[in-house]
């Protein structure tokens, strides 16, 4: 068998465009010079690759099955050129990373800020998304690492604990709840709710945790950040549910109390997930063992 890394990236590029034209620009080729390479590597492999229609291309089964064979090749020729340029490999490289919410928006910015400042050479992709689809990104090479919070089943990657949190429900002062020992979910939907936008990954968890108890989430206003939540709760506008760290961080200048919510499921380990950490190249590890100490969360 004899594959082009050129096609492969091609191949790539067409996957995750709308259509083989587009595919072909970003890959700076002519669309028929494209198509010719396509349809040689389905030839060299044996199998169609890509329905083609009006609307554009799809991928067929066998298209999958590359996709994620050429995401790990091509991501893994990008470290095997990093190990080897002039910088070397700690001090160079691109990151793609996927995380939960309260990942991106508490913690990993000040991370990431004096990472980026100590290496000059490293550029970094950080996306929000669902924790299902940060382990999926792992395993079919989307991203070089996940960031993710509560269980992970996934037996083909490594499953890095950095920290634990805990949800925890946001009242104004003077609310009825304020001297519970602490709040049942089921209770505490109850009141208006203030969340973050929809999208989130802490939206869709509560959203979820609320069908287990037969109820629906019904938000007065959706914000988007747990700054705006607190600010929102402080005002008497209702109730919120945020990680703790955030809660604590923000109750020491606004006027809230915070109650442990009485759910198994309000504490959470917090994972970073790899395919193989010895595979990575050496400004990702850098970066990991930089996150470990630095995530400024509340060890339970």
């Amino acid at each position: 068998m004899n594959i082009d890394f050129k096609d492969l990236a091609l191949f790539i590029q067409i996957a995750e465009a709308p259509s083989l034209t587009q595919g072909a620009k970003r890959s700076f080729m002519s669309p028929a010079a494209a198509s010719a390479r396509i349809k040689a590597l389905e030839g060299e492999l044996k199998t169609q690759l890509l329905y083609r229609d009006s609307r554009g291309v799809g991928l067929t089964e066998g298209g999958q099955r590359l996709l994620t064979h050429a995401r790990l090749i091509m991501r893994q020729l990008g470290y095997l050129k990093t190990e080897f340029d002039e910088y070397g490999a700690d001090v160079s490289g691109h990151i793609r990373i996927f995380a939960n919410t309260t990942a991106v928006s508490e913690f990993l910015p000040e991370v990431l800020a004096g990472f980026l400042a100590s290496y000059p050479g490293v550029t970094i992709d950080l996306q929000e998304r669902h924790s299902p689809d940060i382990v999926r990104g792992v395993q079919d090479g989307s991203t070089d690492m996940g960031i993710t919070a509560g269980p992970v089943s996934a037996k083909d990657l490594e499953i890095i604990h950095f920290s634990t949190d805990r949800l925890v429900l946001v009242l104004p002062r003077g609310h009825e709840q304020e001297t519970a020992e602490a709040v049942k979910f089921e209770k505490a939907i109850k009141y208006p709710q203030i969340g973050l936008q929809e999208g989130s990954t802490l939206h869709e968890f509560l959203r979820e945790q609320a069908r287990h108890v037969g109820h629906s989430l019904t938000w007065r206003i959706q914000v988007s950040s747990f700054e705006s939540v607190c600010r929102m709760v402080e005002a008497g506008v209702g109730v919120g549910v945020i990680p703790e760290s955030a809660a604590l961080r923000h109750q020491r200048m606004m006027n809230l109390t915070v109650k442990q919510l009485d759910e198994d499921w309000a504490v959470r380990e917090r994972s970073i997930v790899v395919r193989e950490y010895e595979a990575l190249p050496g400004c990702v590890k850098a970066l990991i063992n930089l996150i470990k100490p630095a995530s400024g969360i509340n060890q339970i």
